[in-house]
Protein backbone atom coordinates (compact mmCIF):
# COMPACT_ATOMS: atom_id res chain seq x y z
CA UNK A 1 0.00 0.00 0.00
CA UNK A 2 1.08 3.53 -0.77
CA UNK A 3 -0.65 6.13 1.39
CA UNK A 4 -0.04 9.87 1.43
CA UNK A 5 -1.82 12.51 3.46
CA UNK A 6 -2.07 16.06 2.09
CA UNK A 7 -2.65 18.96 4.49
CA UNK A 8 -4.21 22.26 3.43
CA UNK A 9 -3.64 24.32 6.56
CA UNK A 10 -5.62 27.40 5.55
CA UNK A 11 -8.81 25.28 5.48
CA UNK A 12 -7.71 22.77 8.16
CA UNK A 13 -8.32 20.09 5.52
CA UNK A 14 -6.77 16.65 5.00
CA UNK A 15 -7.01 14.66 1.78
CA UNK A 16 -5.45 11.34 0.83
CA UNK A 17 -4.00 9.27 -1.99
CA UNK A 18 -4.10 5.50 -1.51
CA UNK A 19 -2.64 3.10 -4.05
CA UNK A 20 -1.52 -0.45 -4.68
CA UNK A 21 2.16 -0.05 -5.54
CA UNK A 22 2.28 -3.38 -7.34
CA UNK A 23 -0.39 -2.58 -9.89
CA UNK A 24 -0.14 1.22 -9.84
CA UNK A 25 -3.85 1.93 -9.26
CA UNK A 26 -4.76 4.80 -6.95
CA UNK A 27 -7.72 6.43 -5.26
CA UNK A 28 -7.88 10.04 -4.04
CA UNK A 29 -10.14 10.74 -1.06
CA UNK A 30 -11.75 14.16 -0.39
CA UNK A 31 -9.48 16.17 -2.73
CA UNK A 32 -9.07 19.93 -2.62
CA UNK A 33 -10.13 21.77 -5.77
CA UNK A 34 -6.65 22.67 -7.05
CA UNK A 35 -5.49 19.19 -7.93
CA UNK A 36 -1.88 19.51 -9.10
CA UNK A 37 -0.56 17.94 -5.88
CA UNK A 38 -2.38 14.66 -6.65
CA UNK A 39 -1.39 14.62 -10.30
CA UNK A 40 2.25 15.25 -9.38
CA UNK A 41 2.23 12.48 -6.76
CA UNK A 42 0.67 10.03 -9.22
CA UNK A 43 3.17 10.92 -11.92
CA UNK A 44 6.11 10.62 -9.52
CA UNK A 45 5.01 7.14 -8.41
CA UNK A 46 3.79 6.02 -11.85
CA UNK A 47 0.20 5.64 -10.62
CA UNK A 48 -3.13 5.76 -12.42
CA UNK A 49 -5.87 7.50 -10.45
CA UNK A 50 -8.89 5.26 -10.97
CA UNK A 51 -11.25 6.54 -8.26
CA UNK A 52 -12.06 9.84 -6.61
CA UNK A 53 -14.10 9.30 -3.43
CA UNK A 54 -15.99 11.91 -1.43
CA UNK A 55 -16.85 10.85 2.10
CA UNK A 56 -19.78 13.31 1.85
CA UNK A 57 -20.73 16.61 0.22
CA UNK A 58 -18.45 18.95 2.12
CA UNK A 59 -19.65 22.34 3.35
CA UNK A 60 -16.37 24.03 4.21
CA UNK A 61 -14.46 23.64 0.95
CA UNK A 62 -15.15 23.01 -2.72
CA UNK A 63 -13.80 19.54 -3.45
CA UNK A 64 -11.81 18.66 -6.55
CA UNK A 65 -13.74 15.59 -7.69
CA UNK A 66 -14.84 17.11 -11.01
CA UNK A 67 -11.35 18.46 -11.67
CA UNK A 68 -9.68 15.08 -11.00
CA UNK A 69 -12.26 13.17 -13.00
CA UNK A 70 -11.74 15.58 -15.89
CA UNK A 71 -7.96 15.30 -15.74
CA UNK A 72 -7.67 11.52 -15.25
CA UNK A 73 -10.98 9.99 -16.35
CA UNK A 74 -11.33 8.62 -12.82
CA UNK A 75 -14.70 7.44 -11.52
CA UNK A 76 -16.31 9.68 -8.91
CA UNK A 77 -17.71 7.61 -6.04
CA UNK A 78 -19.68 8.69 -2.98
CA UNK A 79 -22.43 7.56 -0.67
CA UNK A 80 -25.43 6.29 -2.60
CA UNK A 81 -27.77 8.54 -0.58
CA UNK A 82 -26.17 11.65 -2.05
CA UNK A 83 -28.37 13.83 -4.23
CA UNK A 84 -25.46 15.18 -6.29
CA UNK A 85 -26.28 16.39 -9.81
CA UNK A 86 -23.21 14.99 -11.58
CA UNK A 87 -22.62 11.35 -12.59
CA UNK A 88 -21.19 9.29 -9.73
CA UNK A 89 -20.94 5.69 -8.59
CA UNK A 90 -23.14 5.25 -5.53
CA UNK A 91 -21.51 3.39 -2.66
CA UNK A 92 -23.36 1.11 -0.23
CA UNK A 93 -22.32 -0.68 2.95
CA UNK A 94 -19.71 -3.34 2.21
CA UNK A 95 -18.91 -2.23 -1.34
CA UNK A 96 -15.28 -2.77 -2.32
CA UNK A 97 -12.99 -0.57 -4.39
CA UNK A 98 -10.19 -2.85 -5.58
CA UNK A 99 -6.92 -1.00 -6.22
CA UNK A 100 -4.99 -4.19 -6.92
CA UNK A 101 -4.54 -7.71 -5.65
CA UNK A 102 -3.32 -6.41 -2.28
CA UNK A 103 -5.04 -3.08 -1.57
CA UNK A 104 -8.80 -2.73 -1.12
CA UNK A 105 -11.09 -0.03 0.23
CA UNK A 106 -14.31 -1.17 1.92
CA UNK A 107 -17.26 1.13 2.44
CA UNK A 108 -18.95 1.80 5.77
CA UNK A 109 -22.18 3.80 5.60
CA UNK A 110 -21.94 6.21 8.54
CA UNK A 111 -24.78 8.76 8.39
CA UNK A 112 -24.88 11.50 11.00
CA UNK A 113 -22.82 14.49 9.94
CA UNK A 114 -24.79 14.20 6.71
CA UNK A 115 -27.17 11.44 5.56
CA UNK A 116 -24.82 10.26 2.80
CA UNK A 117 -21.62 10.18 4.91
CA UNK A 118 -19.35 7.17 4.50
CA UNK A 119 -16.05 5.97 5.92
CA UNK A 120 -13.51 3.86 4.05
CA UNK A 121 -11.56 0.97 5.51
CA UNK A 122 -8.18 0.40 3.84
CA UNK A 123 -6.82 -3.15 3.70
CA UNK A 124 -3.34 -4.26 2.67
CA UNK A 125 -3.73 -8.01 2.25
CA UNK A 126 0.02 -8.47 1.86
CA UNK A 127 0.32 -7.45 5.52
CA UNK A 128 -2.87 -8.48 7.34
CA UNK A 129 -6.51 -9.37 6.96
CA UNK A 130 -7.37 -6.58 9.41
CA UNK A 131 -7.98 -2.99 8.27
CA UNK A 132 -4.82 -0.91 8.24
CA UNK A 133 -6.59 2.45 8.34
CA UNK A 134 -9.99 4.10 8.29
CA UNK A 135 -10.69 7.32 6.42
CA UNK A 136 -13.44 8.90 8.48
CA UNK A 137 -14.30 12.11 6.60
CA UNK A 138 -16.31 14.29 9.00
CA UNK A 139 -17.86 11.34 10.84
CA UNK A 140 -15.00 10.95 13.33
CA UNK A 141 -12.39 13.58 14.04
CA UNK A 142 -9.49 13.28 16.44
CA UNK A 143 -11.04 14.30 19.74
CA UNK A 144 -14.51 15.03 18.38
CA UNK A 145 -17.10 14.19 15.72
CA UNK A 146 -18.73 16.10 12.89
CA UNK A 147 -21.38 18.64 13.77
CA UNK A 148 -24.97 17.54 12.97
CA UNK A 149 -26.57 20.97 12.52
CA UNK A 150 -25.67 21.96 8.95
CA UNK A 151 -28.76 20.59 7.20
CA UNK A 152 -31.58 22.32 9.08
CA UNK A 153 -32.53 24.11 5.87
CA UNK A 154 -33.08 20.67 4.28
CA UNK A 155 -35.61 19.67 6.92
CA UNK A 156 -33.24 17.46 8.93
CA UNK A 157 -32.94 18.30 12.60
CA UNK A 158 -29.67 18.29 14.49
CA UNK A 159 -31.15 15.82 16.98
CA UNK A 160 -32.11 13.32 14.26
CA UNK A 161 -28.69 13.48 12.63
CA UNK A 162 -26.97 13.23 16.01
CA UNK A 163 -28.99 10.08 16.66
CA UNK A 164 -27.79 8.62 13.35
CA UNK A 165 -24.21 9.58 14.19
CA UNK A 166 -24.36 7.83 17.55
CA UNK A 167 -25.50 4.64 15.82
CA UNK A 168 -22.75 4.95 13.21
CA UNK A 169 -20.07 5.33 15.86
CA UNK A 170 -21.30 2.58 18.16
CA UNK A 171 -22.20 -0.01 15.51
CA UNK A 172 -19.47 0.63 12.94
CA UNK A 173 -16.40 2.43 14.27
CA UNK A 174 -16.07 1.42 17.92
CA UNK A 175 -15.71 -2.22 16.90
CA UNK A 176 -12.70 -1.59 14.66
CA UNK A 177 -9.38 -3.08 15.81
CA UNK A 178 -7.43 -0.87 18.21
CA UNK A 179 -4.44 -0.59 15.89
CA UNK A 180 -6.50 0.81 12.98
CA UNK A 181 -5.10 4.22 12.03
CA UNK A 182 -7.67 7.02 11.93
CA UNK A 183 -7.38 9.57 9.13
CA UNK A 184 -10.02 12.37 9.31
CA UNK A 185 -10.89 15.01 6.73
CA UNK A 186 -10.18 17.92 9.08
CA UNK A 187 -7.94 18.97 11.93
CA UNK A 188 -7.73 21.76 14.49
CA UNK A 189 -9.17 25.05 13.27
CA UNK A 190 -12.05 23.55 11.31
CA UNK A 191 -15.57 24.78 12.11
CA UNK A 192 -16.91 21.29 11.33
CA UNK A 193 -16.35 20.23 14.94
CA UNK A 194 -15.94 21.80 18.37
CA UNK A 195 -12.66 20.53 19.82
CA UNK A 196 -10.46 18.98 17.16
CA UNK A 197 -6.97 17.75 17.95
CA UNK A 198 -3.89 19.29 16.35
CA UNK A 199 -2.73 15.80 15.40
CA UNK A 200 -2.96 14.62 11.79
CA UNK A 201 -3.72 10.98 12.60
CA UNK A 202 -4.39 8.69 15.53
CA UNK A 203 -5.44 5.12 16.25
CA UNK A 204 -8.78 3.69 17.26
CA UNK A 205 -7.35 2.68 20.63
CA UNK A 206 -6.35 6.28 21.40
CA UNK A 207 -9.69 7.62 20.22
CA UNK A 208 -11.61 5.11 22.31
CA UNK A 209 -9.71 6.36 25.35
CA UNK A 210 -9.73 10.09 24.64
CA UNK A 211 -12.59 11.01 22.29
CA UNK A 212 -15.66 11.92 24.33
CA UNK A 213 -18.00 10.86 21.52
CA UNK A 214 -16.73 7.28 21.51
CA UNK A 215 -16.67 7.06 25.31
CA UNK A 216 -20.25 8.29 25.76
CA UNK A 217 -22.46 5.19 25.74
CA UNK A 218 -25.75 6.87 26.63
CA UNK A 219 -27.47 7.92 23.41
CA UNK A 220 -29.56 10.73 24.91
CA UNK A 221 -26.52 12.18 26.67
CA UNK A 222 -24.51 11.95 23.43
CA UNK A 223 -27.19 13.83 21.48
CA UNK A 224 -27.48 16.52 24.15
CA UNK A 225 -23.74 17.08 24.31
CA UNK A 226 -23.27 17.10 20.54
CA UNK A 227 -26.01 19.59 19.68
CA UNK A 228 -25.26 21.97 22.58
CA UNK A 229 -22.87 24.90 22.35
CA UNK A 230 -22.24 24.56 18.63
CA UNK A 231 -20.98 27.89 17.28
CA UNK A 232 -22.82 29.36 14.32
CA UNK A 233 -21.45 27.74 11.14
CA UNK A 234 -19.62 30.04 8.74
CA UNK A 235 -22.08 31.73 6.40
CA UNK A 236 -20.65 30.20 3.23
CA UNK A 237 -21.15 26.60 4.40
CA UNK A 238 -24.67 26.23 3.00
CA UNK A 239 -23.59 27.71 -0.33
CA UNK A 240 -20.53 25.49 -0.66
CA UNK A 241 -22.39 22.33 0.37
CA UNK A 242 -24.90 22.97 -2.42
CA UNK A 243 -22.13 23.95 -4.83
CA UNK A 244 -20.37 20.62 -4.29
CA UNK A 245 -23.48 18.83 -5.52
CA UNK A 246 -23.60 20.70 -8.83
CA UNK A 247 -21.90 19.95 -12.13
CA UNK A 248 -20.03 23.25 -12.01
CA UNK A 249 -17.27 24.78 -14.10
CA UNK A 250 -13.75 23.44 -13.54
CA UNK A 251 -11.37 25.66 -11.57
CA UNK A 252 -8.78 26.20 -14.30
CA UNK A 253 -11.49 27.14 -16.79
CA UNK A 254 -13.03 29.55 -14.31
CA UNK A 255 -9.70 31.27 -13.61
CA UNK A 256 -8.76 31.47 -17.28
CA UNK A 257 -12.06 33.05 -18.20
CA UNK A 258 -12.49 35.50 -15.34
CA UNK A 259 -9.12 36.51 -13.93
CA UNK A 260 -8.35 39.41 -16.22
CA UNK A 261 -6.46 42.69 -15.67
CA UNK A 262 -8.61 45.79 -15.23
CA UNK A 263 -7.87 49.48 -15.16
CA UNK A 264 -9.26 51.36 -12.17
CA UNK A 265 -12.01 52.75 -14.36
CA UNK A 266 -12.94 49.26 -15.56
CA UNK A 267 -12.83 47.88 -12.02
CA UNK A 268 -15.16 50.56 -10.71
CA UNK A 269 -17.53 49.96 -13.62
CA UNK A 270 -18.22 46.35 -12.54
CA UNK A 271 -21.81 46.53 -11.31
CA UNK A 272 -22.36 45.59 -7.65
CA UNK A 273 -18.70 44.64 -7.31
CA UNK A 274 -17.21 43.58 -3.99
CA UNK A 275 -13.73 45.14 -3.93
CA UNK A 276 -11.44 42.65 -2.18
CA UNK A 277 -8.01 43.97 -1.14
CA UNK A 278 -5.78 41.02 -0.23
CA UNK A 279 -2.69 42.93 0.85
CA UNK A 280 -1.49 43.01 4.45
CA UNK A 281 -3.33 45.10 7.03
CA UNK A 282 -0.43 47.58 7.15
CA UNK A 283 -0.36 47.97 3.37
CA UNK A 284 -4.12 48.39 3.32
CA UNK A 285 -3.99 51.09 6.01
CA UNK A 286 -1.42 53.08 4.06
CA UNK A 287 -3.76 53.45 1.08
CA UNK A 288 -6.78 51.67 -0.35
CA UNK A 289 -9.94 52.27 -2.34
CA UNK A 290 -13.05 53.51 -0.59
CA UNK A 291 -15.48 50.65 0.21
CA UNK A 292 -12.85 47.95 -0.29
CA UNK A 293 -12.66 45.06 2.16
CA UNK A 294 -9.28 43.86 3.43
CA UNK A 295 -8.80 40.10 3.77
CA UNK A 296 -5.07 39.42 3.68
CA UNK A 297 -3.68 36.35 1.93
CA UNK A 298 -1.54 35.61 4.97
CA UNK A 299 -4.28 34.20 7.21
CA UNK A 300 -7.32 31.92 6.86
CA UNK A 301 -8.20 33.91 3.79
CA UNK A 302 -10.87 31.72 2.19
CA UNK A 303 -12.72 31.19 5.48
CA UNK A 304 -13.03 34.91 6.13
CA UNK A 305 -13.88 35.75 2.54
CA UNK A 306 -16.67 33.21 2.87
CA UNK A 307 -17.88 34.85 6.08
CA UNK A 308 -17.84 38.43 4.77
CA UNK A 309 -18.42 38.29 1.00
CA UNK A 310 -21.39 37.13 -1.04
CA UNK A 311 -21.01 34.31 -3.58
CA UNK A 312 -23.79 35.90 -5.62
CA UNK A 313 -22.10 39.26 -6.32
CA UNK A 314 -19.00 39.84 -8.48
CA UNK A 315 -15.61 40.17 -6.80
CA UNK A 316 -12.74 42.32 -8.07
CA UNK A 317 -9.31 41.81 -6.55
CA UNK A 318 -6.64 44.27 -5.46
CA UNK A 319 -3.34 42.50 -4.85
CA UNK A 320 0.39 42.98 -5.01
CA UNK A 321 1.71 42.05 -8.43
CA UNK A 322 1.69 38.29 -8.85
CA UNK A 323 -0.69 37.55 -5.97
CA UNK A 324 -3.92 37.93 -7.91
CA UNK A 325 -4.01 34.33 -9.18
CA UNK A 326 -3.51 32.86 -5.71
CA UNK A 327 -6.23 35.16 -4.36
CA UNK A 328 -8.71 34.00 -7.00
CA UNK A 329 -7.68 30.34 -6.75
CA UNK A 330 -8.20 30.32 -2.99
CA UNK A 331 -11.65 31.82 -3.46
CA UNK A 332 -12.29 28.95 -5.86
CA UNK A 333 -11.43 26.54 -3.06
CA UNK A 334 -14.75 27.46 -1.42
CA UNK A 335 -16.66 27.67 -4.70
CA UNK A 336 -16.54 31.46 -5.03
CA UNK A 337 -16.08 31.59 -8.80
CA UNK A 338 -17.52 35.11 -9.07
CA UNK A 339 -14.20 36.91 -9.66
CA UNK A 340 -14.40 39.43 -12.49
CA UNK A 341 -10.80 40.59 -12.62
CA UNK A 342 -8.03 42.38 -10.75
CA UNK A 343 -6.56 45.88 -10.66
CA UNK A 344 -3.65 45.82 -13.07
CA UNK A 345 -1.78 48.85 -11.72
CA UNK A 346 -1.70 49.56 -7.98
CA UNK A 347 -0.29 53.04 -8.64
CA UNK A 348 -3.78 54.07 -9.76
CA UNK A 349 -5.01 53.90 -6.15
CA UNK A 350 -3.14 56.90 -4.66
CA UNK A 351 -4.01 58.96 -7.74
CA UNK A 352 -7.74 58.30 -7.31
CA UNK A 353 -10.16 60.57 -5.49
CA UNK A 354 -11.48 57.35 -3.91
CA UNK A 355 -8.15 56.64 -2.21
CA UNK A 356 -8.20 56.46 1.59
CA UNK A 357 -5.71 55.77 4.37
CA UNK A 358 -6.44 54.81 7.97
CA UNK A 359 -4.62 55.31 11.25
CA UNK A 360 -4.20 52.16 13.31
CA UNK A 361 -3.63 52.48 17.05
CA UNK A 362 -0.84 50.82 18.97
CA UNK A 363 -1.37 49.37 22.45
CA UNK A 364 -0.40 52.50 24.39
CA UNK A 365 -2.60 54.72 22.25
CA UNK A 366 -5.56 52.39 22.75
CA UNK A 367 -4.96 52.20 26.50
CA UNK A 368 -5.09 56.00 26.73
CA UNK A 369 -8.17 56.17 24.50
CA UNK A 370 -9.96 53.67 26.75
CA UNK A 371 -8.94 55.54 29.91
CA UNK A 372 -10.14 58.90 28.64
CA UNK A 373 -13.30 57.40 27.14
CA UNK A 374 -12.65 58.62 23.61
CA UNK A 375 -12.84 55.15 22.07
CA UNK A 376 -15.03 52.10 22.52
CA UNK A 377 -13.41 48.71 21.89
CA UNK A 378 -15.10 46.23 19.55
CA UNK A 379 -13.65 42.75 20.11
CA UNK A 380 -14.19 40.41 17.12
CA UNK A 381 -12.51 37.30 18.52
CA UNK A 382 -14.35 34.06 19.23
CA UNK A 383 -16.32 33.41 22.41
CA UNK A 384 -13.55 31.36 23.99
CA UNK A 385 -10.89 33.96 23.14
CA UNK A 386 -13.00 36.77 24.54
CA UNK A 387 -13.81 34.98 27.78
CA UNK A 388 -10.14 34.11 28.18
CA UNK A 389 -9.43 37.81 28.77
CA UNK A 390 -10.63 41.09 27.23
CA UNK A 391 -10.44 44.84 27.62
CA UNK A 392 -12.89 46.04 30.23
CA UNK A 393 -15.99 47.65 28.70
CA UNK A 394 -15.45 46.21 25.24
CA UNK A 395 -18.30 45.16 22.97
CA UNK A 396 -18.07 41.58 21.72
CA UNK A 397 -19.23 40.62 18.22
CA UNK A 398 -17.29 37.68 16.71
CA UNK A 399 -16.14 38.36 13.16
CA UNK A 400 -17.99 35.28 11.93
CA UNK A 401 -21.25 36.91 13.10
CA UNK A 402 -20.51 40.52 12.19
CA UNK A 403 -22.43 40.44 8.93
CA UNK A 404 -25.65 39.48 10.70
CA UNK A 405 -25.08 41.57 13.84
CA UNK A 406 -24.25 44.99 12.42
CA UNK A 407 -27.12 46.43 14.47
CA UNK A 408 -25.19 45.46 17.64
CA UNK A 409 -22.37 47.83 16.69
CA UNK A 410 -22.95 51.48 17.73
CA UNK A 411 -22.61 53.93 14.85
CA UNK A 412 -22.28 57.07 16.98
CA UNK A 413 -19.06 56.09 18.78
CA UNK A 414 -15.39 56.07 17.88
CA UNK A 415 -14.58 52.37 17.66
CA UNK A 416 -11.29 50.53 17.80
CA UNK A 417 -11.57 46.95 16.57
CA UNK A 418 -9.37 44.30 18.21
CA UNK A 419 -8.64 40.64 17.54
CA UNK A 420 -5.79 38.32 18.52
CA UNK A 421 -3.08 39.58 16.16
CA UNK A 422 -4.47 42.34 13.95
CA UNK A 423 -5.59 40.25 10.98
CA UNK A 424 -9.30 39.85 11.74
CA UNK A 425 -9.58 43.40 13.10
CA UNK A 426 -8.55 44.84 9.74
CA UNK A 427 -11.18 42.70 8.02
CA UNK A 428 -13.86 43.88 10.45
CA UNK A 429 -12.82 47.54 10.34
CA UNK A 430 -12.86 47.62 6.54
CA UNK A 431 -16.23 45.87 6.47
CA UNK A 432 -17.70 48.38 8.92
CA UNK A 433 -16.37 51.33 6.93
CA UNK A 434 -17.94 49.93 3.78
CA UNK A 435 -21.27 49.78 5.60
CA UNK A 436 -21.33 53.37 6.73
CA UNK A 437 -19.33 53.39 9.97
CA UNK A 438 -17.10 56.45 9.78
CA UNK A 439 -15.23 56.47 13.11
CA UNK A 440 -13.36 53.17 12.86
CA UNK A 441 -9.78 52.17 13.54
CA UNK A 442 -8.13 48.96 14.71
CA UNK A 443 -5.35 47.76 16.98
CA UNK A 444 -1.90 47.01 15.59
CA UNK A 445 -0.77 43.58 16.76
CA UNK A 446 -4.09 42.76 18.38
CA UNK A 447 -4.62 41.53 21.92
CA UNK A 448 -1.30 39.70 21.83
CA UNK A 449 0.52 43.03 21.61
CA UNK A 450 -1.87 44.72 24.05
CA UNK A 451 -1.38 42.12 26.78
CA UNK A 452 2.39 42.24 26.30
CA UNK A 453 2.62 46.05 26.29
CA UNK A 454 -0.16 47.05 28.67
CA UNK A 455 -1.55 43.94 30.35
CA UNK A 456 -5.07 43.14 31.46
CA UNK A 457 -6.64 43.43 34.84
CA UNK A 458 -6.93 40.03 36.51
CA UNK A 459 -10.27 38.36 35.82
CA UNK A 460 -12.68 38.45 38.77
Amino acid sequence: MRLKQFSLDCLSHFSYLVADNTEGIACVIDPQRDIDIYLEEAKKANLTIKYVVLTHCHADFASGHLELAGATNATIAMGAKSDAKFPFHGLFEGNLLELGKNVTLRVLETPGHTPESICLLAYDKSESDKPYAVFTGDTLFLGDVGRPDLLASKGLTADSLASMLYDSLQTKLVSLPDETIVYPAHGAGSACGKNLSKDASSTMSVQKLTNWALKEKNKDAFIKELVSCQTSPPKYFSFTASYNKTNHELLDNSLAGKLKPLSLKELLAVKDAQILDVRTADEFAQGHLKDSINVGLGGKYANWCGAILSPELPIVIIANKGDEKEAAMRLGRIGFDNVRGFLNDLSEIPASTLSQSTNRLDSRQLQQAVVDGSHTVLDVRTESEYHGGHIEGSIHVPLAELKERLSHVPQNKRLTVVCAGGYRSSIAASYLRKHGFTQITDLIGGMGAYVKDVGLRPKT
